[in-house]
């Protein structure tokens, strides 16, 4: 799949990032995609889902899926 040009996407991040400005993930919505990347470090890419892929990845957030402990 081709790397999609996000340069002039709109990212957005969540409201329950780090009020400090630390530890924060943007998202954002292009042509079918969604690309993720670390806000201290946009320069350093982007992580890019399908909006299936995305939606799946929330869903097993949400029940705990990656949890460690």
């Amino acid at each position: 799949m081709p790397t999609p040009d996000l340069a002039d996407a709109v990212w957005r991040k969540s409201s329950r990032s780090n009020g400090a400005g630390n530890e924060c993930v943007e998202v954002a919505q292009v042509l079918g995609l969604v690309g993720v990347r670390d806000s201290k470090n946009r320069a350093g890419g982007a992580l890019t889902l399908s909006t299936d892929g995305w939606t799946g990845f929330l869903a097993d957030v949400k029940t705990g899926a990656f949890d460690v402990r």
